[in-house]
């Protein structure tokens, strides 16, 4: 199957480059900026715990906002159509919202510096270890998905073959996460959202302009290869009907919106960090829900394109992967300078989804790996070093993994392969463990692990022809509820045959067990109605359902 670089050559003028110029550079100003704020190991990994709740929730929407939501979902428009918001209105923002009303306080007041190290105090030591290192391998994983699309555009830029591309775009990441830690990376992301969002936007209109608007590329949909399925969300989905998901409801609302959506949303550590350098439990919470409002949005910039595509370029998923939707689209559109906009907005959510694993792993790796087994008792100046090293190792390890997500048509599938295999699970023993206070150490290693194993081998399986669940994106959905079933049962079977914490090692880490020593954070102004967590998250939730309405 062909790729961009095959049959596209974007035409850029000098006016472009510049403007991608004049962006890396800022990128690297911001590095350097942020690099003279750093002076312990808590500015470098969680920005000091000192922003505030607009710039971490636009950061934790930028950090998800990398490769798999550009050119993934985009792909996933063409090759699925309407359905592919189900990712968004079921698939992501229901989880934003439990995340910051239900969970974020656990951890923000904990004062864990991640994800694993919360599973050590809840658990025990081989349950953090084994999600360390589970955390970390998906990361590199990942990583190298967000370096292989942006080492694909700039092949289409450029005309570089793709090895010195990836190696060239893992270079910038590299220099502004190592120069200033999570703060470089999450004032970046927020420049980055509005990045992106210049260069997607005039490419959505320009492309309805020229399918005949809204209606018109209704029209040219249903006489498409998706035909009048891919026009909506839920029509077709009852058991044994068709639709071009091959998925039905129960596959979506219990494997995506529920397994896979709550398993990443609030157990991926690569987002729940940017709630972590929040000034205040208030702010954390806040976090992930005014992330939810923009969220609900990107649809019209992503699954949209992604459908003018298909009427634009019926060689998508034949002589075209349809991960190439988007650059196709920029080069038949956008004019000069507008391009230039785009390729800056393109490239900005690249990186801004690399920088998100590669922050997130150098923290899993030096705290709860390195600092754990390694070195334990050292002066808070050789942990940022061992940061700032393990950063390099982090996008060294995506630039080799960049190469498996080149066999793959469409990312979006393997992406979702990735957290039906590690987040899943991690999401049931999180949620048995923080609502049971009866659940044993043991139970969330013997768990997580089951857990994990089960999506392995769904996934197998289902290669194997073994298993038959119509599609890839489908056998996420199943691979997830698999292993969600098998974690909570094995956890709730070695819980009763082995002993529990005492509940005083449980205070505050436990739904019901709370901490003696908990101090009232909130600042001037956290009790006014715009700032609760309960009434915003309300908000988002009824927004998407009625966002559903002309979908059905």
């Amino acid at each position: 199957m062909g790729t961009v670089a095959d049959g596209l050559r974007l035409q850029v003028n000098g006016l472009d480059y510049l403007l991608l110029a004049l962006y890396f550079g800022t990128v690297l100003g911001i590095g350097f900026i942020a690099r003279m704020t750093v002076r312990t190991s808590s500015d470098f990994f969680l920005s000091g715990r000192s922003l505030p709740a607009w710039i971490t929730g636009l950061a934790f929407l930028s950090a998800n906002l990398g490769a798999t939501e550009i050119l993934g979902m985009a792909a996933n428009g063409a090759q699925y159509g309407a359905m592919t918001v189900h990712y968004y209105w079921i698939g992501a923002v229901p989880a934003m919202v439990f995340l910051g009303i239900v969970m974020m306080p656990f951890y923000y007041r904990s004062g864990v510096h991640s994800v694993p190290e919360f599973l050590r105090r809840r658990f025990n030591r081989p349950t953090q270890q084994l999600n360390a290192v589970t955390f970390a391998v998906a990361q590199v994983l990942i990583a190298g998905i967000n370096l292989y699309a942006l080492a694909l555009v700039m092949r289409a830029l450029l005309g570089w073959p793709l090895p010195p591309a990836i190696v060239v775009a893992a270079a910038f990441v590299l220099a502004y996460i190592t120069l200033g830690g999570l703060s470089s990376a999450i004032y970046n992301e927020v420049l980055q959202f509005f990045v992106i969002l210049a260069g997607l936007v005039p490419l959505t209109v320009l492309g309805l302009i020229k399918v005949g608007g809204p209606s018109g590329l209704a029209e040219k949909i249903r006489a498409s290869s998706l035909g009048e399925g891919g026009l909506h969300a839920w029509h077709g989905t009852g058991v044994g009907s068709e639709n071009p998901m091959a998925a039905n409801w129960i596959g979506i609302i219990f494997g995506l919106g529920f397994v896979l959506s709550f398993g990443y949303w609030t157990t991926n550590f690569a987002e729940v960090q940017r709630g972590l350098s929040a000034r205040n439990t208030n702010a954390a919470r806040l976090t992930p829900i005014v992330a939810a409002y923009p969220k609900l949005m990107i649809p019209a910039v992503t699954v949209i394109p992604g459908m003018i595509a298909l009427v634009l370029f019926p060689q998508l998923g034949k002589a075209n992967d349809y991960n190439d939707a988007i650059p196709l689209l920029m080069n038949d559109l956008l004019p000069s300078g507008v391009l230039g906009i785009a390729l800056t907005g393109l490239i900005a959510s690249f990186m801004a989804g690399m920088a998100a694993n590669v922050s997130g792993f150098n923290t899993v790796f030096t705290y709860d790996l390195w600092k754990a087994n390694v070195a334990k008792d050292r002066p808070d100046a050789y942990y940022i070093k061992v940061g700032r090293w393990v950063t390099v190792a982090g996008v060294a390890g995506g630039i080799g993994t960049a190469f498996i997500a080149a066999g793959f048509s469409n990312i979006m599938n393997y992406m979702q392969s990735l957290f039906a295999f590690f987040n899943a699970p991690l999401f049931a023993t999180f949620i048995v463990g923080l609502f049971w206070r009866r659940m044993t150490p043991w139970a969330g290693f013997w768990g997580l692990l089951a857990g994990t194993l089960s999506a392995m081998a769904s996934y197998v399986l289902y290669k194997a022809g073994v298993l038959d669940f119509g599609t890839d994106l489908n056998s996420s959905f199943w691979g997830a509820g698999i292993a969600f079933v098998v974690d909570v049962a094995v956890s709730v079977a070695v819980t009763f045959m082995t002993a529990p914490k005492p509940a005083t090692e449980l205070a505050g880490l436990v739904r019901g067990i709370k901490s003696d020593d908990l101090v009232d954070d909130s600042i001037a102004g956290d009790k006014a109605w715009f700032r609760s967590p309960v009434v915003l998250g309300v908000g988002a939730l009824a927004l998407g359902a009625a966002l559903y309405l002309p979908l059905l």
